[in-house]
């Protein structure tokens, strides 16, 4: 996992993964605190905009909060993705 940068000092984000097809997104607080967002949930022009916002560091909990991208898998662990 990569520390997400957080340049607004305000985000629910702490860290995300990055891979061909996916992210996953490890959020501060909740039960299910990682979150799997992939080219079959959300499509793939999503997911490379979530990824692109997690290297940049800034806006990736707003994007989420407001278009409710869907999700593959969500678990209290990355293990139990």
């Amino acid at each position: 996992m990569e520390t997400y940068l957080n340049l607004s000092g305000t985000s629910g984000v702490l860290a995300y993964q990055i891979g061909a097809d996916y992210i996953v997104v490890q959020f501060k607080e909740g039960q299910y605190a990682f979150y799997k967002y992939t080219y079959s949930s959300a499509s793939s022009g999503v997911v490379e905009n979530l990824k692109s916002l997690a290297k940049q560091g800034r806006g990736l909990n707003s994007y989420i909060s407001t278009n409710k991208p869907g999700y593959s898998s969500k678990a209290s662990s990355l293990a139990g993705l």
